[in-house]
């Protein structure tokens, strides 16, 4: 791989409890990124409901590529990613209101109402989605609002329109709307009209690398510089797919954080019945790529059962020694369904894992130590069947895995997604959403050559972050 050139472009990469501003710096053959910013973000109880604050998340934006554009005052242009679903309503070149968090419980209206008028089968043969109670086609038909607005944004794309003034919709992002249409890409007017969604507030779609243009006036101002906000994949996991070393035409991907997103990589979508009753979505991916993948949950479970540990014992646990402490449990432990909905929602999650546990009649673990290694296999082993499923109704005879992101730290699940699957798991990097983010921006800017392929991104990455492998062990 040769490159033509170098610069430095900004990601701002948000998450459901998190943001962040990273600068990602292409020279030379190398690939670095250093983080800037970090933020919190999270729901806010309103008297209508679940909401993000996304006036003060914009405003950390705006600070974090200030304190970007402070530390490298060449900064070429900058990139947004976000989760998927939620939106903001625009009228009159405002925010309406604070966006719905897709958590609130308007949702579950949305779906009686969406499916009284499409059954569930013939949705997924039109938008290849899985069947989330989130997804935005659901909200839509709830929004009070949007027969007013003059645009509906999702997240990235509103972060965008704050910034320049454009009125987009990134098509990754856009795809997991439920209303683009699996096989053409466009919108779906036709299932909006039967919805009652007004083909109106359906911004223009672009593709990831459009240049959307410079920030204005107050943005300028506020980060003091006129950076150019290119369009990436704007859909986190579209952004972490673009980082994952494919070692293989046969590989696996786990993009491994709160969430699990299981699958592989296509250049058509699947719609078949299986894939609707396995539960596996089509979304789209940079370059035209379809992202065929399976929402696992992943090490929420971990997380919320240490928050929990460390309520109890009003003091910090040492997450790496536990995991230590659980790598070292001798002989099998009891596994439980990761995806089981009981565990979905906060709270006391090692009481909701025992009662799973003891209802299936299984012992429960006596220590934190093997309690953690019954939390990471159980969510190896739902890894490990959503792989393999995903070989199954893809006709691919699977021969690696790659886990990106925070997984990628945890030895243990690496191990055992390793055991559990039976292949060999290549792991990192951890900062894939930000990376691809950068990729693209920096391919937009023809540093790595004209017309340079999603392969070409990827060996950038093995070079710069080399995985580290798991063979799976003899038992």
């Amino acid at each position: 791989m040769t490159e033509v050139s170098g610069g430095a472009v900004a990601a701002v990469d948000l998450g459901a409890t998190s943001g962040r501003v990273m600068i990602g710096r292409v020279s030379d053959g190398m690939l670095q990124l250093e983080a800037v910013s970090r933020f919190p973000n999270g729901p806010v109880a309103g008297p209508d409901g679940l909401h993000w604050d996304f006036s003060a998340l914009y405003r950390h934006i705006l600070d974090g590529l200030r304190d970007a554009v402070a530390r490298e005052p060449g900064l070429a242009s900058v990139g947004i990613d976000s989760w998927a679903v939620d939106y903001g309503l625009v009228s009159g070149g405002e925010l309406v209101s604070e966006p719905f968090h897709y958590r609130d419980d308007r949702t579950a209206r949305g779906v009686e109402a969406v499916h009284d008028r499409v059954p569930f089968a013939e949705l997924y043969r039109r938008n290849g989605l899985q069947f989330l109670p989130f997804n935005t086609l659901y909200q839509y038909v709830t929004e009070t609002g949007l027969d007013e607005a003059d645009v509906a944004l999702l997240i990235p794309d509103l972060v965008a329109f704050l910034l320049t003034g454009a009125i987009v919709a990134e098509h990754t992002n856009a795809s997991t709307t439920g209303l683009v249409d699996v096989r053409t890409g466009q919108w779906d007017l036709e299932l909006a009209e039967r919805l009652g969604i007004p083909a109106s507030v359906l911004p223009p779609l672009v593709e990831p690398g459009e240049r959307l243009g410079a920030l204005a006036a107050a943005a300028r101002d506020h980060v003091g510089a006129a950076l150019e906000v290119v369009a990436v994949g704007s859909h986190d996991t579209a952004s972490a797919i673009v980082a994952v070393p494919l070692s293989s035409p046969n590989a696996a991907y786990i993009s491994c954080g709160t969430w699990g997103l299981v699958g592989v990589e296509l250049d058509e979508p699947v719609v078949t019945d299986a894939a609707r009753e396995a539960n596996f979505t089509n979304e789209g991916g940079v370059d035209g790529r379809v992202r065929f993948l399976h929402n696992v949950t992943g090490l929420w479970l971990l997380s919320e059962s240490v928050r929990a540990w460390e309520a109890e014992d009003g003091a910090a646990i040492d997450l790496p020694q536990l995991l230590d402490a659980a790598a070292g449990v001798p002989g099998d432990v009891p596994l439980f369904d990761a995806n089981d909905p009981r565990l979905a929602a906060p709270g006391d999650m090692p009481a909701r894992i025992a009662a799973v546990l003891a209802e299936a009649g299984a012992d429960v673990p006596a220590t934190r130590a093997a309690f953690a290694r019954t939390i990471v296999e159980s969510i190896a082993a739902a890894f490990a069947r959503a792989v393999h499923t995903a070989g199954r109704l893809t006709d691919r005879e699977i021969d690696v895995v790659h886990i990106v992101g925070g997984g990628a730290l945890n030895r243990l699940l690496c191990q055992a997604t390793a055991d559990r699957s039976g292949l060999p798991v290549l792991a990192g990097p951890v900062e894939a959403t930000a990376l691809g983010n950068v990729l693209v921006q920096a391919r937009a800017h023809g540093w790595f050559g004209p017309e340079a392929s999603l392969e070409t991104l990827r060996e950038a990455v093995v070079a710069a972050f080399p995985p580290e492998r798991f063979e799976p062990t003899a038992e």
